[in-house]
Order: C-alpha cells, then structure tokens, then sequence
C-alpha cells in the first residue's frame, strides 16, 4: 500500500481547503524568512561598512544621522565643519588617521564623495580599470555605480547638487571617469569617489575656466591629511574652507576615551563611536523584529489550527473508507502514519513555498531601494538557518496531526462497517 500516494490523493480531493491551509502557513514562514535574511545580511553590511573606523567627526546634531551620512551614505549630513579645526585635529596626538570627506552631490542617486586615497585604501579596494584620480574632477566608480550607468573610463558625465535624484546638474564641470573599483561588497560599490578639491570647485562661485588653471588651483589647495607635514605647510587661502565629516582612526586604546570627549566639549564638532550608535540602531530595530515575529507566529499557529481542523473533519467524513482499509488488510500503524504524512505534506508544502515567497518579497523591497543599504542586499542567498523554517514548519504538521491520526488508529472496522 503506497501511503504517501493515498495521502496525497486525500489532499487533493479539496483543494481549495488544501491550498488555503497552505498558504497560510506560508505567509507566517515567510516574513520570518524575510527577517532572517534582513537581519543576517543588514548586520554584516553594516559591520562592512564601518571595519577600520574607530570615531566619526562632523557638524553638531544628531549622533546617528552623522554615522549614517558619513559612513554609511544613507541620511543628510548634519552639516560641514571648518578646515581650521579639522587641520587643528590631525595633528591631535591620539590621532592616528584622518580620512576628509566632502559631500554634497550625487549622480542620478550616487553620491560623489570628495576625499583622498586612503579611503578607497582604508577597505583594500582595487582597481578594475583605470587608476585612481589625480586631478579635480577626475572620479573613480564605485563597482555598481559602473555597472548601472554603463559608464568606461575615459567617459564624462555632469554631476548633480544634493544627495538626492531629481536635483539640478552643475553644467560648469563634467566629471572624467579615471577607473573602476572591483566589486568590494560594502559601501564602495555605491560611490563614487573623486578629490575634496572636485567638491569645492564645483561649488565656487568662479570655476576654473581651462585644464591648466585647473592644475595650478589644485596645487595651491591640495590636502593630504595622511601625513602632518602636509597639515603645517597648509596654505592660508584654504581656510575658508570646510570638509563635511572626518573618518579617524585611534592612534591607542586610551584615544577611544579621551579623544571623543575632547571634540564634544572643546570644539563647534561632534564625535560619534560607529560601534555604539549602530548598536543603538540595532536595539532599536529588534523591537519592530520581535513584533514582526511575533505577528509571524501568530499566523503559524492559526494555519496549524486549521490544519488540525481540516483534517479531523476530513477524518469524519472518511472512517467508512479507513474502515475498508483495515478490511483489506492495512495495520492500524498505518493508519496512524497516513494522517500524519498529510498533515507533514500540507506543511511540507506551506515551508516550501513561505521561503520562496520570502525571497520574492525581498527582491521586491531591493527593487524598489536599488541605491541604499537595502539596495545592496542579495534576496536569492539561501541561509543554513532557513532549514529550521523547515523543520519548524513539520513540527507544526506533525502536531497538527496528533490527534487526527490517533483517531484513526482507534477505528473500528465492525462499527463502520455495520453503520454502512
């Protein structure tokens, strides 16, 4: 006797009580699914994203906005902070490292970030193309921005002012693609990054009006903060300048104490730890996570509810036909186990389906926040924990089933057979 062919059978005799059942069960599985692959993937993005970046400095305001806008590049800068006293912080003796940032504008949604090359260092980025810039208005594509735009090096394009897709192009200066970053798996792949010096020029009043002035300009304004000599020999026509955030590095572990208090309190800046605002968001988070699992348990339970009740009335409807089964010689044991493959089949399917579904809901989320750190996201990345959706989902069925199958088990084949 073929029971996982005669479960079958009995499954599909009401399919609309069957697909309902399973459907169900798999809107309940597929949310968790969906906040397994989020909460997975969000964390190691952002962990990614902030590796090597002890202390973000910036304009007053909010301590996350500023770690979201300088790190991450998904919010409004607080605002930019005067050159003098970033070139007064480089040369702080718990200062290892200062990577400048200028930001302001953006290519249909990219953002162009102004900075030097230790950024693209700070990550171990390479070059796919090309080299880095040497030049204003020199840039080099993040590997996304490259693939989306279609752009090669040698190619031109005009920027556009703000941070946002829809704002006005700056038609004085077109941006020259120097190279091509390989797929790094973090925020570079969003960028696109050029010099500090491109930033400011499309922003003055006067742009340079040839190649050659160009250079001169540059030579006059450039800045490596990379090295302190570059920061005492810095020229006094730079100090009307401003950088928007500054990317440090401690120099020891004593810095991670004094160093944010010094800014915070002794200057017009702000200092915020990437570690300890992230884990603020994340807290945060958790609270809409657990909600959002709780609501998916709910659903789960409902869907083995009905289940348990679309088998046990099924069960009704057809003790004469177990009856002719134990007539013909089927064990009450197998009996027993045709209840419960129906039920492991009912939600067998519904696991299936909730982690397909969950995939799919997640590649509808990317689709529509192509340019931000969901963006980034892979939806069709099968995780090992999704085998417990699976094995929970059997559990529910095998649960469901109980009851069901040892009714079953206790039926009589005279007493069937003689109300027939």
């Amino acid at each position: 006797m073929n029971l996982v062919k005669l479960s079958w059978k009995y499954l599909t005799f009401r399919p609309l009580s069957t697909s309902l059942n399973v459907l169900l069960l798999a809107l309940g599985l597929a949310i968790i699914t969906v906040l397994l692959l989020i909460q997975d993937q969000f964390e190691k993005k952002m962990n990614q994203d902030a590796a090597g970046i002890d202390l973000v400095v910036g304009a007053k305001g909010s301590p996350l906005q500023l770690i979201l806008a300088g790190v991450y590049h998904i919010d409004f800068p607080t605002g930019n902070i005067p050159m003098e006293e970033a070139q007064k912080l480089s040369r702080n003796r718990l200062v290892k490292n200062i990577i400048p940032m200028a930001l302001g504008d953006n290519y249909q949604g990219f953002r162009i970030v102004g900075t030097n090359h230790d950024y693209p260092a700070l990550y171990e980025a390479t070059l796919e193309s090309g080299a880095l810039w040497r030049k204003p208005f020199e840039v080099v594509l993040g590997a996304e921005v490259a693939e989306k735009s279609g752009y090669k090096v040698g190619d031109e394009f005009l920027g556009s002012h703000g941070i946002s897709v829809g704002s006005h192009e700056h038609d004085a200066n077109q941006f020259k693609v120097a190279g091509i970053l390989k797929p790094t798996g973090n925020v570079l792949d969003r960028l696109i990054l050029t010099s500090v010096e491109s930033i400011w020029y499309t922003h003055d009043a006067e742009e340079p009006e040839n190649s050659d002035s160009t250079e001169n300009h540059t030579e006059h304004h450039n800045i490596d903060f990379s090295k302190d000599i570059a920061i005492k020999g810095f020229p006094k026509t730079t100090e009307s300048r401003a950088l928007t955030t500054l990317l440090i590095q401690y120099r020891n572990p004593m810095a991670a104490i004094q160093l944010p208090r010094q800014i915070n309190s002794g200057t017009s800046m702000q200092a915020a730890s990437p570690s300890f605002e992230m884990a603020r968001l994340f807290e945060l988070l958790g609270v809409g996570i657990t909600l959002l699992q709780g609501l998916a348990v709910v659903i789960i339970g409902i869907s083995g509810l009905g289940i348990f009740i679309a088998l046990y009335n099924s069960l009704k409807e057809r003790k004469y036909d177990l009856a002719i089964l134990r007539a013909i010689g089927a064990s009450r044991i197998q009996l027993l186990f045709l209840i419960f493959l129906e039920g492991v089949m009912l939600t067998f399917m519904g696991a299936i389906l909730g982690i397909l579904l969950g995939h799919t809901f997640l590649s509808v989320i990317i689709s529509q926040n192509e340019q931000g750190v969901v963006g980034a996201l892979q939806p069709w990345i099968f995780l090992r924990q999704e085998l417990w959706i699976v094995v929970y989902a059997l559990t529910v069925g095998v649960l469901a089933s109980i009851i069901p199958a040892f009714a079953a088990y206790q039926t009589s084949i005279a007493k069937q057979l003689t109300k027939a």
